[in-house]
């Protein structure tokens, strides 16, 4: 049972999260941000472990099975965005077949 200490504390964390979010990234210079983010979508598969056993929790019912289903299908989304992006990105730095025989 969450008691109202619990739920204040958990909403306090939360709020400070995002602030703290917002501060770190609104900081890193754009040149950083792309690599950053590849990292952090990789972490996101992670995510996609932990959305895996919510989907799988019988405990809860059907809201953890469909909570945790949409929340693999996001995880999944942002993992394969930041593969592309980091893919697209490092295209940028090969080098160019110029063409010669």
């Amino acid at each position: 049972m969450l008691t109202m200490t619990t739920l204040v504390a958990s909403i306090t964390v939360f709020v400070l999260a995002i602030f703290l979010g917002f501060e770190l990234i609104s900081k890193v210079p754009p040149t950083l941000h792309t690599p950053l983010m590849s990292g952090a979508n990789a972490i996101s598969g992670i995510t996609i472990v932990g959305a895996l056993l919510a989907a799988g929790s019988v405990s809860d019912g059907d809201v953890s099975t469909v909570l945790g289903s949409i929340a693999v299908a996001v995880a999944t989304i942002n993992v394969v965005g930041g593969y592309l992006v980091t893919d697209r990105m490092l295209g940028m730095f090969r080098k160019k077949d110029k063409g010669n025989s």
